[in-house]
């Protein structure tokens, strides 16, 4: 009984839980539906809105683009307005200034024939004034101007005749002084001098010791000595030898002979230095002194400053190719001296100016500028005549002589250097740099020809005139010049000379 009860129990559970599950997932169901139904009025409600949204939106920016178009529109009316206003007035404008043309047309017009009224009344004045003075004259004016030609022609051939007369009287008298210019051009023409200087001397030592003992401690001696001397001291490798360098030649000097003495001392301190120089400095500026007053002496010239025969020893410390400058200049005061005597000029003058001629190379390396010119400027401070200043800077080319004097000290210079055994420079050498200046030069477009000239100191370049005008002459001789100092090395300077010459050639048959 206990079992079929819970038999019918369980089977009454089953029946209603299935009757309650069938009616909850009806409900459920049912609910779905009105969920779905709400979701699908919602998105429908929503889509309408964003589609009011988007309409409202596009006709507000149809609005503004309308705006936009008509405030445009309204600009570009302005702009036309107002360019129709600028174009009416030049219109006006315009045929204000047509009219005004037409009246100043009209006015030429009247004046123009104002004028032809003139000159025609003008030349019958003077047709009537020409008859009137045929007729108190007696003649025609034919005959009048054949009488004035003949008073002319009488003129002109008296005035000619003691023009002539007056030419070869002056002709005579310069007949002399042209026969002496053509025999020192022709002397001039052995014309070959360059310079260049020994920059260092050599001072021997006892033994390799000594180096350290120049050098001091801490290089103490050596930094006083260069301090002193104002030269360098070179201490290397070379057994039994120190180098003092320097471009000044006297103090190079100086600096040796303290060197020597120091090393003949044997005590070496910046404080023995020091006395050293100064006896050194004393000593040479003794044989410079004594240097020029020999050199005055042995010429026989006399009044010459104190300056200028300081500075005429210095050279006596002066090196050019291996030649002493001083015996140099010795030389070429005596060979102008000779050849003024063969030519009846003034021996004393060509003497003096030969002697002084390489006074700048004295200090040419304190003072920028040729040697020549530097010379004329320290004698033209010392009062040295102008004929003698011509000379020292003309003995180069620097200046172009204008002298036969000049012209004597520069021939005498150039045979003074080139004479044999003068100089260390061989002929080779001096050959090639001649051959590099005529290469540099014939290798720039449009040259014809080139010459070396004044062994190396002047190149004379010839060229096409068709190809190179006068312009680029300039620039041509600009562009050698460049070239030759950046490719070449050679002393005192070189002058380049571009010329162009036009001909016109015909034949009369």
């Amino acid at each position: 009984m206990e079992f079929v009860i819970a038999t019918i129990t369980l089977i009454v559970g089953v029946l209603l839980g299935y009757v309650l599950q069938k009616w909850i997932i009806k409900g459920r169901s049912v609910q779905a539906r009105e969920d779905a139904e709400r979701v699908l009025s919602d998105a429908a409600k929503h889509s309408e809105t964003l589609k009011k949204e988007a309409l409202i939106e596009a006709k507000d920016q149809i609005f503004r683009m309308k705006q936009e178009a008509e405030d445009e529109a309204k600009e570009r009316r302005k702009e036309l307005t107002a360019l129709e206003n600028r174009l009416g007035q030049r219109e006006e404008n315009i045929d204000r200034r047509a009219d005004s043309l037409d009246k100043r047309e009209h006015t030429l017009s009247s004046v123009q024939g104002q004028i032809t009224k003139r000159e025609k009344e003008l030349e019958d004045m003077v047709v009537e004034e020409k008859h009137r003075l045929e007729h108190v004259a007696g003649m025609t004016s034919d005959e009048a101007k054949a009488v004035l030609l003949n008073r002319v022609e009488e003129d002109v051939k008296h005035e000619a005749a003691t023009f002539i007369r007056e030419t070869e009287a002056r002709a005579r008298e310069e007949a002399a002084k042209k026969a002496k210019n053509i025999v020192g051009i022709a002397i001039q023409r052995v014309a070959a001098d360059h310079t260049a200087e020994s920059t260092v001397s050599v001072v021997h030592i006892p033994s390799d010791d000594m180096k350290g003992r120049i050098i001091g401690r801490e290089g103490r001696n050596i930094r006083a000595f260069e301090q002193l001397t104002g030269i360098n001291l070179i201490i290397d490798d070379t057994p039994e030898a120190v180098v003092l360098s320097s471009f000044d030649p006297v103090r190079r000097e100086v600096g040796r002979i303290t060197l020597e003495a120091l090393i003949q001392d044997g005590r070496i301190h910046p404080a023995r230095i020091e006395e050293m120089f100064n006896k050194a400095e004393e000593q040479v500026g003794q044989q410079v002194q004594e240097a020029g007053e020999q050199a005055a002496f042995d010429t026989g010239i006399h009044g010459l400053h104190a300056e200028l025969i300081r500075t005429l020893g210095r050279l006596k410390y002066r090196t050019s190719y291996g030649q002493n400058v001083l015996n140099h200049s010795l030389e070429v005061a005596h060979l102008a001296s000779v050849m003024a005597s063969e030519l009846g000029i003034d021996q004393k003058l060509c003497k003096r100016a030969g002697l002084l001629h390489d006074l700048g190379k004295a200090i040419d390396h304190e003072v920028e500028g040729p040697h020549a010119v530097i010379g004329a400027d320290l004698a033209r401070r010392m009062n040295e005549p102008a004929a003698i200043l011509h000379c020292i800077e003309a003995h180069h080319g620097d200046v172009e002589p204008q002298t036969v004097e000049a012209v004597i000290v520069q021939a005498a210079d150039a045979i003074s250097a080139a004479r044999p055994g003068a100089r260390r420079e061989t002929l080779e050498s001096y050959i090639k740099r001649l051959q590099k200046l005529e290469e540099i030069a014939e290798a720039h477009h449009g040259v014809e020809k080139c010459y070396a000239m004044q062994a190396g100191r002047e190149i004379r370049v010839m060229v096409k005139p068709d190809d190179v005008d006068d312009t680029n002459s300039v620039i041509l001789a600009r562009d050698i010049a460049k070239q030759i100092e950046d490719e070449m090395e050679y002393p005192g300077q070189v002058k380049v000379i571009v010329i162009r010459e036009s001909r016109a050639i015909d034949y009369a048959k």
